[in-house]
């Protein structure tokens, strides 16, 4: 333990990594303390603000004197007044008045704490929308560019993880960029749907502002107007307790859920991918695989993003069991799991996403391993083609099938007890029975016939759906981002 008066050293104690170790700055200033405190400032001078404007006793001077301090804070007075008071709300009242003492008397002037704790928690939530959006149309984008320049490249498809028809490298990747442009939906309707508590009282009653303007119901329904405009929302909600829902917090967290499971998706895929050897996330040059194998190239950041999203996608129980147990008109039990719950879910989503990016603009494809997997799958699938030319050139359809059971049996047997390669087609130019089809086994095994309209999907897809929900982040799509650890 350091000394009284020795500067405490930050290592020896925990810190969430979730700060120190992966989230952007800007998130972490978000649901930093210094914007938490700054933000009931504000939310104390909109009030006095518009209580002023509604006639009460208010004056220019303490207006002038609390727009002057509003960044002015002694956050080791409010530590030691909350440590007296046990009530936070009080204490940064206390602080703010210290260095207002003209505006002392009308800080908080009829207002309850959740007066700045909830609408400083929606003010919150909704600038964590705003820095999230334009990262997930970054990763939708760079996803879109990699998609268009594969569409045409044949790859093997998996169901079930096992070998099935092909499709392409471009139209497997709009698998993923569907689920992200859904995420996309869900994040802006979650953003725009949040309204502002505002200026209802204890209980929502607005009962204590009734009584200060003197029962005059229209100017408390313009002072919750007024301090709604001044915090930028368009809407207030008409009717809360003393909190605001807490179902609202299972709305904003169950759409970063689904960001999760969508990344998690996403990620997975590539990690499968590099292990066959197709696909990569970026390496860099001086990058350690592993302490014990020099060779390895391990998908380091596809691995922290699912490892991030799982807790991501687990965030979302907090405010279900939350909401569920708040009685009446509200319990404090909400308080410390909120604090947790509701910066974690918006600093992991902000990680991961971050961390799609860095993959996405790096991501490495390896053309002739795929078309190795291709040549050593394909000649199974193509039995169907070959059946239909012999028939047009006079066979039978069922002796064919026979032949070609028989021989397709004979080329597995080959891959899965010899370990060697699949040579069903060599075994079909080896059969006279074929003969008056060899010369259009190349153009029967030509991978790009396998593909059906994937390439038509995907230009259609980028065209129609993708590059126009870009459009109103176009100016914040930015350069390529470099992950710091």
């Amino acid at each position: 333990m350091a000394a009284p008066g020795e500067e405490e050293d930050v290592m020896a104690r925990y810190r969430s990594p979730l700060v120190s170790r992966y989230a952007s700055a800007e998130m972490a200033y978000n649901f930093s303390e210094r914007k938490k405190f700054g933000t009931w400032r504000r939310l104390w001078l909109y009030l006095a603000q518009a209580e002023k404007s509604l006639g009460l006793p208010i004056t220019d001077e303490q207006i002038q004197e609390m727009e002057a301090n509003l960044d002015n804070i002694d956050f080791k007075m409010a530590a030691e007044e909350e440590k007296k008071l046990r009530h936070d709300v009080m204490a940064h009242v206390h602080t703010f008045a210290h260095c207002c003492p003209k505006a002392a008397a009308i800080i908080h002037l009829g207002a309850t704490s959740c007066y700045v704790g909830d609408n400083t928690d929606l003010i919150v939530l909704r600038d964590g929308f705003e820095l999230l959006l334009p990262k997930l149309a970054r990763v939708i984008s760079r996803l879109a560019d990699f998609a268009e320049k594969y569409a045409d490249m044949p790859a093997l498809g998996f169901t079930h993880y096992q070998p099935a028809q092909l499709t392409t490298v471009g139209k497997r990747c709009c698998l993923w960029i569907q689920d992200l442009c859904m995420d996309l939906q869900n994040l802006e309707r979650a953003r725009d749907d949040l309204r502002f508590r505002g200026v209802k009282g204890t209980t929502g009653t607005q009962a204590s502002f009734l009584q200060l303007f003197e029962g005059d119901h229209s100017k408390v329904e313009e002072l919750d107007r007024l301090v709604t405009a001044k915090a930028g929302f368009k809407r207030a909600y008409m009717v809360t307790g003393q909190t605001y829902s807490r179902k609202v917090d299972i709305g904003v967290l169950a759409v970063l859920a689904s960001l999760g499971a969508s990344i998690h998706k996403i990620c997975t895929d590539i990690r499968l991918l590099a292990n066959l050897k197709e696909i990569e996330e970026p390496f860099e040059k001086d990058q350690i695989g592993s302490s014990a194998m020099p060779y390895k190239r391990n998908p380091m950041r596809s691995e922290r993003c699912c490892s991030l999203a799982r807790h991501l996608m687990t965030l979302v129980m907090d405010p279900l069991q939350t909401a569920s147990v708040q009685w009446f008109e509200r319990t404090l039990d909400d308080s410390a799991n909120r604090r947790v719950c509701l910066a974690e879910a918006f600093l992991t989503a902000d990680i991961i996403l971050s961390t799609l990016q860095n993959v996405s603009e790096g991501l490495v494809v390896y053309p002739k391993v795929i078309e190795r997997r291709i040549r050593q799958e394909l000649p199974f699938m193509a039995t169907e083609n070959i059946i239909m030319a012999m028939v047009k050139a006079g066979g039978n359809r069922q002796d064919c099938h026979e032949k070609i059971r028989v021989l397709s049996q004979q080329a597995a047997a080959v891959v899965k007890q010899e370990g060697g390669d699949n040579d069903f087609i060599a075994r079909v130019r080896a059969d006279s029975y074929f003969s008056p089809i060899h010369k259009q086994l190349e153009s029967l095994l030509d991978p790009s016939s396998f593909t059906g309209r994937a390439p038509q999907q995907v230009a259609k897809f980028l065209k129609e759906e993708v590059r126009p929900a870009l459009i109103p982040y176009q100016s914040k799509m930015g350069g390529k981002i470099e992950l710091a650890l």
